[in-house]
C-alpha cells in the first residue's frame, strides 16, 4: 500500500481568473492547465503516492491549489482559514475528504487567517511564513493546536513573494532549497539544516516536491535543477507552466497524507 495519500483537485475552468498579487495576469490556457495536471497526477503515482482526484469547483478560480486548505500532521489536519474572501469556500469544500484520513481541527484566534502554503514542516518543526495570507492570529491559532502534540512552531519573514512555500521547501533529508532574495536561510541553518541556493535566474525554481524519495521538480530551472543533482538527489522535471501563471507552483497542486 502506498505510504502517502495526495489529494488533488481538477483545474477549474475559471483558472483564468485566479487571485494573484506580486505578477501579472496573462492567458491562461485550461486546456493545457489540464494536461499539464494529468503529467503532475502521473509523477506523483510514480513516486508511490494513492492520488485522489476531486472533482473541479468551477465557481472557485484557485481550488485546484488543494495545499492551502489545510496543515496535514501525522495526529491531526488543521483546517486553514485562506487570506482572500474569493477562496474562503474552498476549506469546506475539501473537509469531508480529510476526515477520511484525520481528525480535522480548526483555528479559533478571532481574525486567523493561515494558508497552508506557508506552511513547510522538518521534522517536529513547523516553519511559518508571515504572509499577506497568513497572518499572527492565525500563527498563533496554529502553535496552539500542535504545540501540546509536540511540534516546535518558528515564524519565518518573506519578501516579495506569496507564501513560505514559494521561496522554500524541503529537497531531501535535511535540505533546503530557497530563494535568498525572498527568504533568510539562516533560520534552517540555525536547526542544522543543509541550505541550497536556486540560481537567481531562476526564482521560482525553490518550489519542489519531495514524496517518499522522489524529488519532484519544476521543467524550465536547468541551472538550479543541476545542482540538486550535484548534491546527490535526483530531481524528476514536470512542466506547470499554466499553474505558474496562477502564481502557483508544485506543491500547491496536492495535499499530501503520509499513512501513518
Amino acid at each position: 500500500m502506498p505510504s502517502t495519500v495526495a489529494l488533488t483537485r481538477e483545474p477549474s475552468a475559471s483558472l483564468a481568473d485566479c487571485e494573484l498579487s506580486h505578477i501579472d495576469r496573462r492567458p491562461i490556457d485550461i486546456s493545457v492547465a489540464r494536461r499539464q495536471h494529468a503529467a503532475y497526477r502521473k509523477a506523483l503515482t510514480a513516486a508511490g503516492a494513492d492520488v485522489v482526484v476531486l472533482p473541479a469547483l468551477d465557481a472557485l478560480p484557485d481550488a485546484a491549489f488543494v495545499e492551502d486548505t489545510a496543515v496535514v500532521l501525522d495526529e491531526i489536519a488543521v483546517l486553514g482559514v485562506l487570506g482572500v474572501e474569493s477562496r474562503a469556500a474552498e476549506t469546506e469544500a475539501i473537509v469531508s475528504e480529510l476526515e477520511r484520513h484525520r481528525p480535522v481541527s480548526r483555528l479559533t484566534s478571532p481574525g486567523a487567517t493561515l494558508e497552508g502554503g506557508d506552511v513547510l514542516r522538518v521534522g517536529r518543526t513547523l516553519y511559518v511564513g508571515r504572509s499577506a495570507r497568513s497572518n499572527d492570529a492565525g500563527i498563533a491559532s496554529l502553535r496552539g493546536l500542535v504545540e501540546p502534540l509536540g511540534y516546535v512552531v518558528r515564524v519565518v519573514p518573506l519578501e516579495g513573494c506569496l507564501h513560505l512555500k514559494t521561496a522554500c521547501t524541503c529537497a531531501g533529508d535535511g535540505i533546503v532549497l530557497l530563494n535568498p532574495a525572498w527568504v533568510d536561510g539562516r533560520v534552517f541553518e540555525r536547526d542544522g539544516l543543509r541550505v541550497l541556493a536556486v540560481d537567481p535566474s531562476e526564482p521560482w525554481a525553490a518550489n519542489v516536491l519531495l514524496v517518499g524519495r522522489a524529488l519532484i521538480v519544476p521543467a524550465g530551472n536547468p541551472v538550479t535543477t543541476g545542482r540538486l543533482t550535484r548534491a546527490g538527489l535526483q530531481p524528476v522535471e514536470v512542466a506547470i507552466g499554466e499553474f505558474q501563471k496562477a502564481e502557483a507552483g508544485l506543491s500547491c497542486l496536492s495535499l499530501l497524507i503520509p499513512r501513518t
